[in-house]
């Protein structure tokens, strides 16, 4: 088996750290990394800190225009696809390098898969949400992480080729939980207390590039009396000294420099509580028995909600403010998403898809067995 792993960003990147272990237990993989995120900060760390082989082929693309970045990484995946052809052409989550692997698989001859299937916001303002949509119907193997992923493609008429494995996210965090808690001097390092600070993060175009919803996340965050650590997306920071921002920023919270994924898994895990309006950092908070507080109005990880670990407030300073301020949150945690072995199933199915033998681990199976 042969498969063409494309990876662009950096959750992308602590998805394919688990499954890319498991492929080449199996099988070959070809690592191509588009460029979305391509500075250090954004990229390299990840790759050494999770021991990513280095990518095959890094195509440079970088940021541009949604269709214009789309339309240059699907015009550089066609040359890398013809020169190592393939069997399956493996995408995660929802990004424009998704896309661009989408379309170039699904016009060759070979099997797309795609990681986290099945996930909807239902809101189509979001590229996000297109990128998914697309996607899964793009799809020959659709790996969701819950039941109701499995339900959404269902209720879209995509049922042959699902498979429930549960979350490859879930994977990574028992991977480096305990270690990171050893290991980590990053609470020192910011000189934060654990359960003494909040974890925030804002990187959602929505949000930082929008001056009113930027200054209302400003003036519910003011309020908080425990120190506030916010990594800062690039977009963030531009968009803050973009907006005569910057200076107020720097009296709310400590903005850091981007982390890798080690040091900010010990942040999420030691956080009385998390405000974000990253879908990622929702479910590692989950994952994490860690309050979440999201800035938008919607998520495609309706679990958290649904199990009271996670607050949707939007930009509305007064219903952030509140969820900031509330004292009771759940005392235990259900797992809608597996029980950390998804990363086995997804190359186990891929073997057996290859080679053309029935999988035993079919929907409502996969991810109880």
């Amino acid at each position: 088996m042969r498969v063409c792993t494309i990876v662009g960003a950096r959750p992308q990147f602590i998805k394919a750290a688990v499954v890319s272990r498991e492929l080449r237990e199996v099988g070959e993989e070809v690592l191509v990394h588009t460029g979305q995120h391509y500075d250090e900060e954004m990229s390299d760390v990840f790759f050494d800190e999770l021991g990513i082989p280095e990518p095959d082929y890094n195509l440079g693309v970088q940021s541009g225009p949604h269709g214009r970045q789309t339309a240059k990484m699907i015009a550089e995946i066609e040359p890398v696809v013809e020169e190592e052809d393939p069997d399956v052409m493996l995408l995660y989550g929802d990004t424009n390098s998704t896309l661009a692997g989408a379309i170039v698989g699904s016009k060759c001859d070979m099997a797309v898969a795609h990681v986290e299937a099945g996930l909807r916001s239902y809101n189509r303002d979001m590229p996000e949400e297109i990128n998914r949509v697309l996607t899964d119907h793009a799809s020959d193997c659709c790996f969701a992480p819950s039941e109701s992923a499995v339900e959404t493609l269902a209720d879209e008429g995509i049922t042959d080729g699902v498979y429930l494995t549960g979350d490859v996210m879930y994977d990574s965090v028992l991977a480096v939980r305990e270690r990171v808690a050893d290991s980590s001097s990053v609470l020192d390092d910011l000189g934060v207390s654990e359960d003494e600070f909040v974890l925030a993060t804002v990187h959602r175009q929505s949000n930082t590039d929008d001056p009113e919803n930027l200054e209302a996340i400003l003036d519910a965050l003011e309020d908080v009396s425990e120190p506030i650590v916010f990594p800062a997306h690039p977009r963030t920071v531009d968009r803050l000294e973009e907006y005569d921002l910057r200076e107020r920023a720097d009296e709310v919270f400590e903005l850091v420099e981007p982390l890798g994924y080690l040091d900010f898994v010990r942040l999420m895990d030691a956080a009385e509580r998390i405000v974000t309006d990253s879908g990622g950092v929702q479910k590692e908070a989950f994952f994490l028995e860690t309050p979440c507080v999201t800035l938008r109005e919607e998520t495609e990880w309706v679990e958290t909600v649904e199990a009271d670990w996670n607050e949707l407030v939007g930009t509305d300073t007064d219903a952030i403010r509140d969820a900031l301020e509330r004292e009771e949150w759940p005392d235990d945690t259900p797992n809608p998403y597996g029980d950390g072995e998804a990363s086995r199933r997804i190359a186990e199915i891929l073997q057996e898809r290859v080679a053309d033998v029935e999988p035993e681990a079919e929907v409502g199976s996969a991810a109880g067995d």
